[in-house]
């Protein structure tokens, strides 16, 4: 059996379709399509079901991918493992995560383990859509929300607290709310709706002490947009005071309402738990958010 065939029909499997996986392997579809043929030919079944979206795996194709993904992690471990024969922690990690989360949480705190860890080569990959591991789009995935796809394990959830803050110039301007009510009459600022897979609870100003939910007064899909909004006198937003740290201009209002938090998972795929610079890295963001914001 041809492995670079089986290398294909993998990468097709865990994208789901031709279109997507040329893009990781750099070949044609028609290419593809010619491989995944013959390697069906040579075992006497079909391995895929076409389907309006995309590809779907036979149960012969189910098998066959569950045998070829532990193959190829497997190979991943053992070249990894050799590369670390000496028992140094080094080599390259990849981390992906949110725009946001990775702006305002993470990057401030890389200096302290590269320092730990001078040996170990970070990269760090920011975007809201999903990662995935399995294509080895990154080797830690921090992210919101817990991923449903299988050989992976976790870290957390580490739980981060909302608080609502405005500017001293818009309270200045717009006067102080002293209860969930009072935000009726006031400008509220708030995450769009396009993400509502990583971003749940964001908008939860609009329904806090009120039956009804208020209308927004600006609405906007990035966080750090509505931290300098808010900041610039916009209106009053919900943030994370990892997002804020010690800013002078803004000021918490209404601190005792119930806690609302957003969590933050690790995820890596499970042949990379035996790796000593994935391990570490894990250990460091654990004592992080444990320590510096995990319930902040």
């Amino acid at each position: 059996m041809n492995w670079d065939r089986l290398r294909i029909f993998y990468v097709v499997a865990s994208a789901g379709s031709f279109t997507k996986a040329t893009q990781n392997l750099n070949i044609s579809q028609s290419a593809i399509s010619r491989q995944i043929h013959i390697l069906e030919s040579e075992l006497g079944f079909s391995l895929f079901r076409r389907v309006s979206r995309g590809l779907v795996l036979t149960e012969t194709g189910k098998f066959l991918y569950d045998i070829v993904s532990k193959v190829f992690a497997k190979l991943s471990t053992v070249q990894i493992e050799i590369e670390e024969l000496r028992n140094f922690i080094r080599g390259p990690i990849h981390i992906a995560s949110t725009i946001a989360f990775g702006s305002l949480w993470l990057a401030p705190r890389l200096k302290k383990f590269i320092e730990r860890y001078p040996d170990i080569e970070v990269s760090v990959f920011l975007k809201d859509d999903e990662i995935d591991l399995n294509l080895r789009e990154a080797d830690v995935w921090i992210t919101p929300v817990l991923p449903t796809y299988s050989h992976m394990v976790h870290k957390g959830p580490f739980s981060f607290r909302h608080h609502i803050y405005a500017s001293k110039s818009y309270l200045r301007q717009h006067g102080t709310p002293k209860t969930p009510r009072d935000l009726n009459e006031h400008r509220l600022i708030v995450f769009g709706k396009e993400m509502p897979h990583v971003r749940n609870n964001y908008n939860w100003l609009l329904t806090v002490g009120t039956e009804d939910c208020r209308k927004p007064y600006l609405v906007l899909n990035n966080i750090q947009a509505i931290y300098e909004a808010t900041r610039g006198g916009l209106g009053i937003s919900a943030l994370q005071k990892y997002m804020i740290h010690d800013d002078p201009e803004l000021v918490e209002i209404l601190p005792d309402l119930p806690e609302v938090v957003s969590n933050q998972y690790a995820v890596y795929p499970s042949h990379l738990k035996t790796i000593k610079r994935v391990q570490v890295f894990i250990d460091f963001l654990t004592e992080q958010m444990q320590g510096q914001g995990g319930s902040a």
